[in-house]
């Protein structure tokens, strides 16, 4: 882990990651009205700019080892992912407790038409967010069937 110095005299502290994630996770579970603050990942409200109520601020995390490449996970539970298991890069915060996040995985809505522009999996998993070093949120969106 790479934020764990001293892991025993920060057993009840958060680190910046840990509190974006927390700010995103009440926007989620309180859906609010339009943006009307900076771009950034903590801004107060979801907002996307169309009729369509956002309900997720999708994010991309990098990890300490990951060498600057966004972290992967398979969008199946399945328990026989091979190589060739399709992945997504791109999660939705769904649980937070201390330092350790629960997401779920997000994949591209194949439906052009939706005004959606992910799908909810039902792979989901946890992380250390000690072990997250740097954290992308895209737009804010509408995912379908949470």
């Amino acid at each position: 882990m790479c934020n764990n110095n001293n892991s025993n005299n920060n057993a009840n502290k958060t680190n910046c990651i840990t509190e974006i994630l927390q700010v995103i996770l009440v926007l989620q579970q309180s859906v609010c009205g339009p943006e009307t603050c900076l771009d950034s990942c903590d801004r107060p409200v979801l907002g996307c700019g169309t009729p369509i109520n956002c309900n997720t601020r999708p994010v991309t995390l990098y990890t300490c080892c990951g060498n600057g490449t966004p972290w992967n996970m398979p969008v199946s539970r399945e328990a026989d992912c091979s190589a060739s298991c399709e992945t997504s890069c791109v999660f939705r915060i769904e649980k937070l407790d201390g330092n350790c996040a629960t997401f779920r995985v997000l994949v591209p809505n194949r439906d052009s038409s939706s005004p959606c522009n992910y799908d909810a999996t039902d792979s989901f998993f946890t992380i250390n967010c000690d072990c997250i070093c740097a954290i992308k949120c895209l737009n804010d969106t509408c995912v379908d069937c949470l």
